[in-house]
């Protein structure tokens, strides 16, 4: 099943693929115990591949490569590793809070955070979801879902979460390859399959989850738009205007939304993604993230190191002379107004100021 696996957060095959779990591993494989060995306290941790980062109030945490989390009180002029307890890939990461905080990854992997990142307990892993599904599916009696089920079994945590959006401390999603989506309404200490509750009945990539509006939107491969108006009960495919992957979202309370995906593709939706018009980038690079400083400005940011700039909440993009020195997998505004990305070489400051072009 990894043979047609499509690129994550838009960065570099190579360094997903090492990552991944081959499916027959089983409970005695090296790469299985990663799910129970610690993160490597390194002093170059700071250089390593970052693939997310966010904020936890005034703190900033970037999470990547082999389990490490990094934190930096000082708008991201220095950064220090966090006690984590697995050593897999970390692919996404959120916080409700200044103090209530989720990160998934490779192997099924979600971590909770109730200190700002400072430490992280292990809450679900791919072999915990395997046997959710398996339960869930024999109660069913739906002969396809309790062979789904039996197949994620018999793969072992070989599929990787790849986003998360959480409401509050209690209700929140997360969502990955093949399809998987779990949710919980318990702020993560217990969780539910909810792939019977989606459209998606080729189990498309699931790349990226945002709130907009009253709405809550999937994005994924091969132009799949999913969208929920029932709170996350159940979650209807949308016509798309695009046939390639879609890597991620940025929403608004308003219920403005872009999407965003490869060769510089971008669309926009002002009405929770009932319609959607191009934006025109002027890029061919993958647009991998977004982020929102302000109601108004958003910012979009490309595999290629591209910063792009909107001050009328995605409706048109300006390029930004400002560029990062590697591909970006992840960007957030600092508490001191500096834009921080991460990539291939760790976080980096992107010192400009937005406001003296508009």
């Amino acid at each position: 099943m990894i043979g047609n696996f499509s690129l994550t957060r838009a960065l570099p095959t190579v360094l997903l693929m090492a990552a991944l779990v081959m499916p027959g591993w089983t409970t005695a494989s090296p790469r299985i115990a990663l799910l129970d060995q610690a993160a490597f306290q390194s002093a170059k941790a700071a250089h390593a591949v970052m693939l997310a980062v966010t904020r936890a109030g005034d703190r900033l945490v970037a999470v990547g490569e082999r389990g490490i989390v990094l934190l930096s009180d000082d708008s991201g002029q220095s950064w220090h590793q966090a006690q984590v307890p697995v050593s897999v890939s970390l692919t996404a990461v959120q916080f409700v809070d200044n103090e209530q905080g989720w990160a998934v990854g490779h192997m099924g992997v979600v971590l909770h955070s109730t200190d700002g990142g400072q430490t992280w307990v292990k809450q679900l892993d791919g072999i915990a979801t395997a046997e959710l599904a398996r339960v869930l599916a024999q109660q069913s009696n739906d002969p396809k879902q309790l062979k789904d089920a039996e197949r994620l079994v018999a793969d072992g945590p070989d599929k990787p979460f790849l986003d998360l959006y959480f409401r509050d401390r209690r209700n929140g999603f997360v969502v990955g390859a093949y399809g998987l989506i779990l949710r919980t309404v318990d702020g993560g200490d217990s969780w539910q399959p909810w792939m019977q509750q989606v459209e998606n009945p080729d189990d498309l990539n699931l790349y990226g989850i945002r709130a907009a509006g009253s709405a809550l939107l999937i994005v994924g491969e091969r132009g799949l738009l999913l969208r929920s108006s029932d709170n996350g009960r159940s979650f209807q495919a949308l016509e798309s205007p695009y046939e390639g992957s879609f890597f991620g979202l940025q929403g608004s309370s308003t219920g403005e939304v872009v999407a965003f995906g490869l060769r510089g593709n971008a669309y926009r939706s002002g009405d929770e993604g009932a319609n959607w018009r191009r934006i025109e980038t002027d890029l061919e690079a993958a647009l991998s993230a977004a982020t929102k400083l302000t109601e108004g400005t958003w910012v979009l940011a490309s595999q290629a190191g591209d910063v792009l700039f909107s001050f009328d909440q995605g409706n048109h993009f300006h390029h930004s002379p400002v560029s990062a020195t590697a591909s970006i997998a992840g960007v957030v505004a600092a508490p001191d107004g500096s834009l921080i990305s991460v990539g291939l070489s760790g976080p980096s400051r992107l010192n400009h100021d937005f406001a003296a072009q508009r």
